[in-house]
């Protein structure tokens, strides 16, 4: 990916199988207000303006290409052939794009989650330097998405599993500072989430 002057990546994990979704499609494809739900998540961490994205994606090929005039050059899209052992490899794929372009940290995110906004991101990636983890709450109630993870936390992250950072912060609660933010982490699971969010 491109790298620019910047000392965040910006991940978003779209690589699960999606299994508890029973529509027609991955539930990644499935339209959120006139746009695929992960086109949508990009667009949000691409519009915080913090740092170029980087896409994981895995079960199914996600609907973004990087050459496209909307992606401006800062999204890439990478595939781990891994996605299948859990979260937690998808989430390393992204942490080592984030080490080869000499980044401080990466801001994670989820492709499911409609509700994380642009501000969510930006609140996220530009709090206090000195917090090794940052993560989003809402509503007083912790995201856990967007994360910030600082590269001296990396090493620490799981390397199986599906629990992402959750393992790193529940292990390490004094390295986790919680920051207030607009918007819901809301995930996409089940068409009847898809239905819940088309009526909100």
């Amino acid at each position: 990916m491109p790298h620019h002057p910047s000392t965040v990546v910006c991940v978003v994990l779209a690589a699960g199988a999606g299994s508890r979704f029973r529509g027609d499609r991955h539930k990644l494809l499935v339209d959120i207000d006139g746009e695929p739900l992960v086109v949508r998540a990009v667009a949000h961490a691409l519009e915080a303006g913090v740092g170029d994205v980087v896409v994981v994606s895995g079960a199914t090929d996600v609907p973004i290409d990087p050459s496209d005039a909307r992606w401006a050059g800062r999204v890439s899209v990478m595939a781990n052939e891994r996605w299948a052992e859990g979260q937690a490899s998808s989430l390393r794929a992204g942490v080592a794009v984030a080490d080869a372009v000499g980044a401080d940290a990466v801001v994670v995110g989820l492709g499911d989650q409609p509700g994380v906004t642009s501000a969510a991101w930006r609140a996220v990636a530009t709090a206090p330097a000195d917090q090794p983890v940052v993560v989003a709450s809402y509503d007083g109630r912790r995201g856990p998405h967007p994360v910030r993870l600082h590269r001296s936390v990396w090493p620490m992250l799981s390397d199986t599993g599906d629990d992402g950072a959750r393992t790193l912060m529940r292990d390490h609660p004094t390295l986790v500072h919680e920051v207030p933010c607009p918007g819901t982490a809301a995930d996409i699971d089940t068409l009847e989430d898809v239905q819940r969010w088309r009526s909100s």
